[in-house]
């Protein structure tokens, strides 16, 4: 039965992305930070160098691919642990062969692939045998390793963080899959660029996903008799591409003149309180492939660009729809991101805080080598002290009111007012609690002034 199996499973063809992985650096779409010529991680691999450390990127921007690079290219035992599948016996079991292994001088690398679905305990397994030099681990993952992996074990690691493949990076590897024997090359294909692009932008920087979507897209194009040489051709078209994403070729172009205009017109609509065309453009964003963390971080800008302290839940909501972004990805985070572009628009509106610091940042570039006063300087050691530094500091803690009328200003700028609060929501509050804390501070220069006198 088992051999039957095999024979079944020689004969079933293997996936596009699989069929495509490459074997050298060369072979590598993207990564030019890290692979480019003269690189340390090419370099690395280069000199069979490796030492422990973590790919962490995004999914479908090769990760496992380097990996398999790694192995091709080093003279040391190369073993693939998969996080979902292996439990503490299998790691101890590889990892005391691998220290056998070393007795005779042979390294061994150990590969774990989405090492952030290890607990704890079995991160704990490999920390002794990475100490030691018995294994040179390599992990991936696409979550932050400073949060799932180890301290222990993290720090043993040099971490290589990976980018999502830009577009140019997944139409390039595309044409290569139309062209290679071991992807389509032994085909004739009948695909134009704006399709190839559009399988691009539909990817989303994910080179397994484009590899797949064009597997699909290939295999359900129109096939055509050329009437000169016989010869079938396969046809894939937009409707094609359309029909296996499910998504139709909006006018979309994240690199060009049309990104911005969404942009524009999501943070315009939120900004007139208009959470229907809010929503609108958001949808159009996403389901033409715009990357929800950028509207995630164009919408946690507004938050405090035009909403401010009018509501100061903003924010935190701006902030949680990012989070859920980053966790779950979409399609999930669509409603996460509607949430928000629904609060923002419906939230009271004022760009106090924008206004603030625009105003701060031309005297800041104005007068950039204003000496901070003396009195708000931290006198750490005697001759700071000596100096004058925090000479004359007021301790606001130390005061009934909990705070003074000391001045933090620079002298050149006293009295410059920066925060103008609005009356909308919340600020309201703001702006009469503003008033009262300069009144009163206000008052106490003056009766100050007075005594001195």
């Amino acid at each position: 039965m088992n051999e039957q199996l095999t024979l079944f499973e020689q004969n079933v063809p293997q996936p596009l992305p699989a069929r495509l992985r490459p074997e050298t650096i060369d072979d590598v779409v993207g990564q030019q930070h890290l692979l480019g010529p003269g690189k340390v991680l090419r370099r690395i691999i280069e000199q069979d160098m490796v030492s422990s450390m973590i790919f962490w990127g995004p999914p479908g921007v090769g990760k496992t691919t380097l990996a398999g690079v790694i192995a091709n290219q080093t003279k040391a035992k190369f073993i693939n642990f998969s996080a979902v599948t292996s439990g503490i016996r299998d790691i101890r079991k590889v990892m005391q062969e691998a220290d056998r292994n070393r007795a005779f001088g042979e390294k061994t690398i150990v590969f774990v692939d989405e090492i952030h679905r290890f607990n704890k305990a079995q991160q704990d397994a490999f920390l002794p045998f990475v100490e030691k030099g018995s294994i040179i681990l390599i992990g991936a993952t696409t979550e932050n390793p400073s949060f799932e992996v180890n301290g222990a074990l993290l720090s043993r690691c040099k971490v290589f963080v990976m980018k999502a493949l830009e577009e140019a990076d997944l139409i390039r590897l595309l044409k290569r899959a139309l062209e290679s024997p071991s992807g389509f090359g032994d085909q004739k294909i009948d695909m134009g660029d704006d399709v190839i692009g559009m399988i691009a932008g539909f990817a989303n920087g994910d080179a397994r996903v484009a590899l797949s979507t064009l597997e699909m897209a290939v295999l359900n194009g129109e096939i055509v008799t050329d009437d000169e040489s016989g010869e079938s051709i396969t046809i894939v078209s937009k409707e094609t591409v359309e029909q296996c994403t499910s998504r139709k070729s909006l006018l979309y172009d994240k690199d060009g003149e049309e990104h911005y205009n969404l942009i524009s017109a999501l943070h315009k609509s939120m900004r007139n309180s208009d959470p229907d065309a809010a929503v609108y453009w958001l949808a159009r964003m996403l389901e033409a492939g715009e990357d929800p963390m950028y509207i995630a971080r164009r919408v946690t800008r507004f938050a405090s660009e035009d909403v401010g302290l009018a509501d100061p839940r903003a924010l935190e909501i701006a902030v949680a729809a990012f989070q859920a972004c980053h966790l779950i990805g979409m399609p999930e985070c669509s409603v996460n991101l509607t949430e928000a572009v629904v609060y923002m628009s419906m939230a009271p509106k004022s760009n106090a805080m924008e206004a603030a610091y625009i105003s701060a940042r031309r005297d800041a570039m104005e007068h950039l080598s204003e000496p901070v006063p003396l009195h708000i300087r931290n006198g750490v050691t005697d001759l700071m002290r000596n100096v004058g530094y925090g000479k004359g500091y007021q301790y606001a803690h130390d005061y009934e009111e909990k705070m003074t009328e000391m001045e933090c200003l620079p002298e050149s700028l006293r009295g410059r007012e920066y925060y103008n609060p609005t009356e909308q929501g919340v600020e309201g509050r703001f702006k009469e609690r503003l008033k009262q804390i300069k009144a009163w501070k206000e008052e106490r220069r003056r009766s100050v002034t007075d005594t001195d006198e």
